[in-house]
């Protein structure tokens, strides 16, 4: 009975003792941003934006409203694409001059 106490005992003490893990689990770390978007959101609305890719995700965009409210807004709407595309070709265009 005592090699049994002094297991448990042992035990314990090597659990209070052990270090804790500070990762996050799976479900957690791969888990989507947004899992409804906003279909039509004035870009006047908008403080900023924010895209976010993530495995197994598909492209997220979140807005920041002027209401400190954030948002995931379908990376679909036409504006948002246009913007999208102008930011594209604004890069491209710096790295031709440099």
């Amino acid at each position: 009975m005592d090699g049994k106490l002094l297991a448990v005992v042992t035990a314990l003490i090597l659990l209070t003792y052990a270090p804790s893990s500070q990762a996050k689990p799976i479900s957690l770390v791969e888990r989507c941003y947004c899992r409804s978007t906003v279909n039509s959101l004035p870009r006047g609305y908008i403080r900023e934006l924010r895209f976010i890719h993530t495995p197994n995700c598909p492209f997220q965009v979140i807005a920041k409203l002027k209401t400190n409210k954030e948002v995931c807004v379908n990376p679909e709407i036409r504006w948002l694409q246009q913007y999208l595309k102008n930011a594209i070709n604004k890069m491209k265009k710096s790295k031709r001059v440099n």
